[in-house]
Parts: structure tokens; sequence; C-alpha cells
């Protein structure tokens, strides 16, 4: 069964000016059926059987960026392939009718089936393992998946791949759309910046701290975030367990968040997360230290949760983790000041703590 989520915020709204494009946000990629044990003792030993003391299944892949956005009040659009078999279905239901993702660009293909991602979440870390074929071809689709006109957007949010292009990537930039973008593990061990060639069309690069220092070939994270900045407008760098760390190129100004802490349940799907938190609060126009304590606040939120799509938190769960923390006479001054700036966005109700959103099967059905 699929729950609508209403988000009860419009964080662009003070932005919003006659003309704007009605997406504010276009996203292309797999979509993945994720299937997430946690409560596993320790990582999988061969020749034996575990058991997880939790289960839950989501949608993945780019759906989990899909979602963080949907959730924060964004008019996101995705283009992605849909197998037809219940996975398929499963996924199309919660995305377009459960999050309200705008699925005009995506498009069922007959006899292709879902891809698939099992999860193995323990000791704050995850194992996976997937399996999938690359969608046939589709004349409005040449990329398998991303439309080759993309529609007007605010924004694009890209992952990019060492070696290659995505041609849509500067269609959309030759639009006006500003282009965020990821970059997953460079498994070819070069780690050459000019390998990204989409890099010159992005306006924020949001890698990790090990993806930062290798590509730029440097031992401290802060230093990698600056020299991107000579390829790269903004660069922010994650930093794991100590924050995150921003520097704007054009203005030379820095931003440096401390990460919240929490209890891990799930990582799956942080760093979308984390990406989405910090488009929300640019294309908001929101200053730069604000934009990573909102983006290590969304991420931090996610794991308490399992499952990348179904963990992203909404304004009702940044409300309610905004009351709850207030709550504790011994906070810090200087950390409650960090987020006073939530204070005229969130929504007055009140809502339980904490809040539960996974599922832990698709098979229920509605009575």
């Amino acid at each position: 069964m699929v729950v609508p989520v209403q988000p009860t915020v419009d964080p662009l709204k003070a932005a919003r000016r006659a003309g704007d494009p009605d997406c504010d946000v276009y996203l292309t990629g797999t979509v993945f059926l994720d299937i997430i044990f946690t409560g596993l003792d320790s990582a999988p030993v061969r020749g034996t059987e575990s058991w997880a003391r939790g289960m839950g299944s989501s949608p993945g892949g780019v759906a989990n960026m899909a979602t963080a956005l949907a959730r924060l009040g964004l008019h996101t659009s995705l283009a992605a392939a849909f197998g037809d078999d219940h996975y398929g279905e499963y996924c199309w239901d919660a995305l377009e009718q459960g999050e309200g993702i705008d699925l005009t660009p995506s498009r069922t293909v007959p006899g292709w089936h879902s891809p698939v991602t099992v999860s193995m979440a323990y000791e704050g870390e995850r194992t996976m393992v997937s399996h999938g074929h690359e969608p046939p071809p589709d004349a409005d689709a040449p990329d398998g998946g991303a439309p080759s006109c993309p529609p007007r957007a605010r924004a694009a949010v890209a992952s990019l791949t060492p070696g290659t292009r995505a041609p849509w990537i500067a269609q959309a930039a030759r639009s006006g759309t500003r282009i965020f973008a990821d970059v997953g593990w460079d498994d070819t061990g070069r780690w050459d910046l000019a390998g990204l060639a989409d890099l010159e069309h992005c306006e924020a690069f949001l890698p990790n701290a090990e993806e930062a220092m290798r590509y730029t070939r440097t031992s401290c994270p802060r230093a990698a975030a600056r020299a991107l900045t000579e390829h790269v407008p903004l660069a922010v760098v994650t930093l794991g367990a100590e924050g995150a760390y921003a520097v704007d190129g054009r203005t030379g100004e820095t931003a440096e968040v401390p990460a919240i802490e929490v209890e891990a349940l799930d990582p799956t799907g942080a760093g979308d997360v984390f990406v989405a938190g910090f488009v929300t609060g640019t294309l908001a126009e929101w200053p730069l230290a604000d934009r990573l304590a909102f983006a290590g606040l969304t991420a931090a939120l996610s794991v308490q949760e399992f499952g990348g799509s179904l963990s992203a938190p909404g304004w009702a769960e940044v409300g309610a983790w905004w009351r709850r923390v207030r709550e504790f006479d011994d906070q810090d001054p200087l950390a409650l000041r960090r987020y006073a700036f939530l204070q005229s966005l969130l929504p007055a109700a009140a809502r339980p703590w904490p809040l539960r959103r996974a599922v832990p099967t698709i098979g229920f059905r509605s009575a």
C-alpha cells in the first residue's frame, strides 16, 4: 500500500518569480527495487546463514534523490526506465502517487525486468548485491532513460561517470538549468579530473572526502575542496563524521559545519539526501553555512531509518527534530543557533518523535 506524502512547506516560495520553470529539479538514472536487511551483527560469513532483525523494501537508485527532493517540497521530474513487472509497478506508484514526482519523462519497458539491489546494513556500514540489465534503447531516450531534450528546470542533479559525457547535461546547462553533480568510485583507478568532462557545465560538485582528495592529488579534504574550485564554481566535500566543508570559488566564501551525532540504522541513500538538502538550500538562496547545515541535518535524519528513499525526511521530520532538540536543558546554544534559520520555515503542527515511514515489504494490500 502506498501512503501519499504531502509536503507542507515550499522552501522556494520567496525565490519564485513569474516565468520560472514548472520543474524545480530534473533527474535521470536507474531506479532499483531495494531490499534492505538491517540489524545484522556482522557481515555475512561464507557458508553460514545470517538472520536480520529488520527488513524493508523501497524504490532505490535515482529514486533516493528524487524522493528526498520531493519530500522537501521541490517540484521534481524524473526520467527513468521501469520494468513492467510487479517491482516496476510498485516503484512507479510509490514515486508518482506516493511522492508526487513527475514521471512524464519516464517510460515502462515491456518485457524488461526491474533492477534489484539487496543491501545489508551492519556496524554503520552496508554491503550491496545488485542485478539488472540495461534497458533497450528508445527513440526519445537514447541514453537508456534520459530524453534527448530534458525539460526546462531550475536545477538538475547529475551523477558524473569518468570518461563519459551525458549529452543532456550540456543541453540542460545551455537552457539555464543549474547543474549539481556527484560522482561514484572510479573503478579505473585513474582519478583524472579531465575525465569528468561534464564538470565544465556544473555549478556545484559534491564528492566525499576520499573522492575529492584522489581527484585533486591532495592529502587534506579542505585543500581538495579549494583545488576543485579551479574546475567548478562551488565545491562541497562531505567529511563523514566530521560534517562537511564548502568553498565558493566565485566569492572566496568558505563554510564548515560539524555532523550531527545520531545512531545510524541504515546509511543507504544518505549521500543522496545530503545533495537534495544542499540543492534545496541553494535554490532557496540561503547562506552557504545554512545550506551545509540543512544538508547535514537531512542526511542525519535519514540514516536513522532503513530504506534509501523511504527514509528521506520531509518537513514534518525536520520540524519534529527541531522541537525535540530544544527540549534538552543542556543543549549547546551555539548548536541551536546554527539551525535557528529553520524556525520561520517549519510547519506549526507537531508530530510524535521518533517518526516511522519505511514499510517491511511490498506485499501488503489495502483492506
